[in-house]
């Protein structure tokens, strides 16, 4: 005899480490269509400067000549002199690079929230026992996550059909011919996502028995071969004859389903498998008591299905009924679940905990794969050109710029595009040696003044970033990708995603060679809200990976950016010209086809102050910096002579700025307590180990420790954050004292007023 139980508990969950994901700024499909059909609003031309022979010369010069026009931009393309034209030093032969995978429509972010809400649904009836088919309306498929959030807007499933706004739904879904498109629509939604929604709707008021196991002093003498399981950690199983069932479809509708609306659902077979997704799990019949009895044997065995309780109703009885999940052993009635099931799904089962506890772990943070093979720059190319001429089915030469651009931003927008690039991406000069001439390249040709110019030459990307009046010539270190250029072999349709440069520095590319280059750039003014459209519009992705911008992973269609009144510049670089991006500008685009670039960051002294603003920034979202921006500024104080004078006043003002945060948190960390000091060279530490382990800030002018870790560093702003020790067992480590300070501002405001005595 069975014995209801009076104890109830909530559905043990468990509960994600993050917070709960806000709600995002939905962005209706139609927005982005004509006609039912996909269309990207072209964004306005970024500036393009023709520099004459003379202004060539001095690259930083020219730049500083134009940054008044270009920088509101965020992108600018220049032109070089028709007699420009620098060798290819590349060793094509011996040129060999492993390029990384690009799934298109992975990139875009508003297109990976839709396939990772296709993961989840998919997940979702997979651990029912059902294979999801993604719908097809209008000659394209059915976006779900659209169609879930539109519903959801308008008020839900029921408020939707009694207020007769289907139609509504298939408009804002981009779809022609509403009225049919949203009898269509409800009937997906009605099949997929109304039992998804209801379930979230229901699983949080959910109460539930707690699970309990009662000891049988005497078990029950069951036959073997019963319809009952011998195991408490198998669910009930079918009969021999419905193992070896070939029909993969429920023939029977759910007419047991408490819930008015699930009655509805009629799942007349398992879909196709979803891309991506894969399940062997198929929907078998439940038999009767009486036929599985006469499938019993004489010989006796154990029911331990007698130990275990429905998890809500508390009851023991008609045990042929229960199903223990295969993921947590609890066990339920099938009439008891939230959406009651009629028949024993074969294969693996899971219950709603063990439901709920999948869907709602956040997906992980996503990356590029690297390819499988190695390619030289001729195989690339010939799969390349191979590629692009089979997609559009014509030449590649003969394919316009505008057609691609509307291509590329269809694919990167559709959730069942296959399209797959490959771009041979940060490819190291050091590794590979340089598009342009360097020392190398006069092996053997001394004399070769052709060569030899254009190794001098201030435009080549070797030179740019160490040029006397560039900041970057006083790091001693050889940081690849920004004192050191990287290299990039595109294809058709690759992209590089949003991001801005390393300490918001500029950065200038090159085209060696082959089809143009597609461009977008936001202001560096702008850059803060491109960043809140960025986090409004799919949250969900930064509440799982927050420093995705960092990541380079990540696009999303400038279109979006533009209705949320960002400015959106963009530009075709073709071969022989240069683009470049300002401070702290956003930047993104894709190759029309095959090519070759190389590009390389550089600072002028007019970076200084953005520079600290940007190490500040660093600091609240604990990103590592590249470099000590304070020790890249004591070490031009200390080379004041080789400064102009207008690099001496903004190193001036950066430095008094430095001066005033030291003396303020110096005396902080005394009135706190501190009394013991050391004079330390940080520069001699490598920069993993002098970094302030609560922002990551690279330390160089002070530094507070503790005798409990000594290694533990903490910059002045997070001391108290380091350890819960007394003020007295913490130490102060400092490169200057602050009589030090004085000497070195007026060495460097002399320098400044140079400018002023001439």
């Amino acid at each position: 005899m069975s014995v209801k139980r009076d104890i109830k508990c909530k559905l043990e969950i468990d509960e994600p480490k993050q917070k709960e994901c806000p709600e995002g700024k939905f962005i209706d499909p139609v927005s982005l269509m004509e006609k039912g059909k996909f269309v990207f609003k072209v964004p306005p031309e970024a500036p393009v400067f023709e520099p004459t022979a003379e202004e060539f010369k001095d690259p930083l010069k020219y730049i500083a000549k134009i940054r008044s026009v270009a920088q509101e931009h965020g992108i600018c393309k220049i032109r070089p002199p028709s007699n420009w034209h620098p060798p290819f030093c590349v060793d094509v032969d011996n040129f060999k690079f492993t390029p990384r995978i690009q799934k298109l429509n992975e990139l875009d972010a508003s297109t990976r929230v839709k396939l990772n809400f296709l993961e989840k649904i998919a997940k979702y009836w997979h651990l029912q026992g059902i294979r999801i088919k993604i719908p097809v309306l209008e000659q394209r498929a059915v976006d779900l996550y659209s169609l879930y959030k539109i519903v959801e807007f308008e008020g839900g499933f029921d408020v939707v059909c009694s207020e007769k706004k289907w139609g509504k739904v298939a408009s804002r879904m981009g779809y022609v011919c509403e009225k049919s498109s949203g009898t269509v629509l409800k009937s997906h939604h009605e099949r997929w996502l109304n039992p998804f929604s209801l379930f979230h709707a229901t699983i949080k008021d959910e109460i539930y028995n707690k699970p309990v196991k009662r000891e049988s002093k005497v078990p029950i003498i069951k036959e073997e071969n019963s319809s009952v399981s011998n195991s408490p950690t198998k669910r009930a199983r079918l009969s021999p004859d419905d193992d070896n069932e070939s029909d993969d479809y429920i023939k029977d509708p759910f007419y047991l389903m408490e819930n008015k609306e699930l009655r509805k659902l009629q799942f007349f077979g398992a879909g196709p498998k979803m891309a991506g997704f894969s399940s062997k799990c198929r929907i078998g019949h439940l038999k009767s008591k009486e036929s599985k009895k006469s499938k019993r044997r004489s010989k006796p065995a154990v029911n331990y299905l007698d130990k275990y309780y429905c998890q809500k109703c508390g009851s023991g009885k008609s045990e042929e009924t229960i199903l223990i999940c295969d993921g947590c052993d609890l066990s339920f009635h099938m009439q008891c679940l939230i959406i009651p099931l009629t028949n024993v799904p074969k294969g693996e089962w899971r219950c709603h905990k063990c439901v709920i506890n999948e869907v709602i772990k956040p997906s992980d943070a996503f990356g590029f794969e690297q390819a499988q093979r190695e390619y030289t720059l001729q195989q690339f190319g010939e799969m390349a050109d191979q590629f692009k001429s089979k997609y559009f089915n014509m030449p590649v030469h003969l394919v316009p710029t505008d057609k691609v651009e509307q291509e590329y931003w269809k694919i990167v927008s559709s959730i069942d595009s296959t399209v797959i690039a490959e771009y041979g991406a940060d490819l190291h000069t050091m590794d590979h040696g340089s598009g342009f001439p360097t020392g190398l390249a006069l092996s053997g040709n001394e004399d070769n003044t052709f060569y030899k110019s254009y190794i001098e030459d201030h435009w080549n990307l070797n030179n740019i970033p160490i040029l006397k009046d560039s900041v970057l010539s006083f790091i001693n270190a050889d940081i690849s990708g920004m004192k050191i250029p990287w290299m990039y072999v595109g294809m058709c349709f690759s992209t590089f995603c949003w991001h801005n440069e390393d300490h918001w520095s500029y950065s200038i590319n090159y085209l060696h060679w082959g089809e143009p280059k597609t461009w977008y750039g936001v202001p560096g003014a702008s850059a803060e809200a491109f960043e809140e459209v960025m986090k409004e519009t799919t949250p969900e992705l930064f509440h799982s990976q927050p420093d995705l911008l960092h990541q380079l992973v990540t696009i999303l269609n400038p279109n979006i950016l533009m209705k949320a009144n960002v400015p959106i510049y963009r530009t075709d670089q073709n071969a022989g010209e240069f683009v470049v991006t300002f401070p702290r500008s956003y930047h993104t685009g894709f190759n029309q086809g095959y090519n070759f670039a190389e590009a390389v960051n550089f600072a002028p002294a007019d970076w200084i102050s953005i520079g600290r603003e940007c190490v500040n920034h660093y600091s609240s979202l604990k990103r590592i910096c590249v470099f000590s921006h304070d020790e890249l500024i004591c070490k031009m104080v200390n080379s004041c002579d080789d400064l102009t004078p207008k690099a001496a006043e903004l190193v001036y003002d950066d430095l008094n700025e430095m001066v005033k945060f030291e003396r303020v948190q110096r005396k902080a960390l005394l009135d706190w307590g501190v009394t013991e000091a050391d004079f330390v060279e940080f520069e001699h530490q490598v920069d993993d180990l002098r970094q302030c382990m609560v922002c990551n800030t690279t330390l160089y002018v002070s530094a507070v420790s503790c005798s409990c870790d000594p290694k533990r560093l903490a910059c002045l702003r997070h001391f108290k954050q380091l350890c819960d020790c007394p003020a007295q067992m913490h130490v102060f480590k400092y490169r200057y004292t602050l009589d030090e300070f004085p000497p070195l501002l007026r060495k460097v405001k002399a320098k400044a007023e140079q400018a002023y005595d001439d």
